[in-house]
């Protein structure tokens, strides 16, 4: 009986150990995605979610991340409310999600200064799904892993019109930026 505890026991801390080094997750709710669709000599059309969800699996270097739709703030309320129902349709099409891999991702490299990594996968916007990559620059301090980087999108990607009275004033790409502190 006593070998047998001891060996479940052991079993039990080898696990742990091997959880502990090999599949952990990082986490943020609170990630930072912006955009900016602006043209020169036109009004700033832009926006701001400070409330990003993410995760990395650092064992894998699978990495996704979650934006509601209705949690962009721009500096103009008519603007905001534009986007949600002419735009996005965010009743219909609530959030937006990444699916990816970071390549050649390897933990245990990751230090304090920021190492360059190209970010791929699968960006679900407005109900249509589009390959993206991504240039990022990772970091980690302590407990937390930071992952920042830029993408550009075309709004036609993901079926979402812009109305011709409008579309000399919104860029034909838009610049997306991302910063995550993801934590254990």
């Amino acid at each position: 009986m006593r070998t047998r505890t001891l060996k479940l026991l052991l079993s039990i801390i080898i696990m742990l150990i091997s959880a502990a080094f090999y599949g952990q997750k990082y986490i943020t709710k609170t990630g930072n995605i912006k955009f900016e669709a602006s043209v020169p000599s036109f009004e700033e059309v832009a926006a701001e979610n400070k409330s990003a969800s993410a995760v990395l699996e650092t064992s894998t270097g699978e990495f996704a991340a979650l934006a509601l739709m209705k949690g962009f703030r721009f500096k103009v309320a008519l603007m905001e409310e534009h986007f949600n129902e002419n735009y996005v349709e965010s009743s219909k099409y609530p959030k937006a999600t990444f699916k990816g891999k970071i390549e050649d991702f390897d933990a245990s490299k990751i230090t304090a200064s920021e190492k360059t990594f190209t970010i791929t996968g699968d960006l679900t916007l407005h109900g249509k799904t589009k390959k993206v990559s991504s240039v990022a620059k990772i970091s980690k301090s302590g407990n937390t892993i930071k992952i920042t980087g830029n993408f550009n999108v075309k709004p036609e990607d993901f079926d979402i019109e812009i109305p011709k009275i409008v579309s000399k004033k919104v860029a034909d790409k838009i610049a997306v930026d991302y910063n995550f502190s993801l934590n254990k």
